[in-house]
């Protein structure tokens, strides 16, 4: 697995994972919608802490300054 993600990126899945995940026990989300809350902050961390993302790989994305020209 290369990685396909930059900085930029990664900062702004993290954010946005954290604060899905922090809803649930924070009491902003109940129910299915706290579950999927959870789901998708637990696929948001794990891309970040990954630096891939599944369909950014299937689409041919690169957010990374690596490899772009």
């Amino acid at each position: 697995m290369k990685s396909n993600m930059g900085t930029a990126d990664r900062t702004i899945r993290a954010i946005i994972g954290i604060a899905a995940l922090a809803a649930w026990p924070l009491g902003l989300v109940e129910g299915t919608l706290g579950i999927i809350a959870l789901v998708v902050g637990v696929v948001l961390i794990a891309t970040v802490i990954m630096g891939w993302c599944p369909p950014y790989d299937l689409l041919g994305i690169n957010t990374g300054a690596k490899d772009r020209q």
